[in-house]
């Protein structure tokens, strides 16, 4: 599983950071999406659904691309 994290959280052979904040950065951002969109889908709120998708993948994109 740490593996397959690492493989996720960064596109290089070594992080310019640490891989622990990488981890735990994608963790707590996916259940933001997850528990973030059940609770808009739950008070009917569909619009904002997106704008959380957009983030999420903008998060993860400046994550693994923008490491200087």
């Amino acid at each position: 599983m740490k593996k397959f994290l690492f493989y996720i959280t960064n596109n290089e052979e070594v992080s310019r950071h640490e891989e622990v904040f990488d981890i735990g950065f994608f963790i707590i951002n996916t259940l933001a999406l997850i528990l973030g969109g059940a609770y808009l889908a739950y008070v009917g709120d569909w619009a904002w659904i997106a704008f959380l998708v957009i983030e999420y993948t903008w998060a993860m994109d400046t994550m693994r691309h923008n490491r200087s």
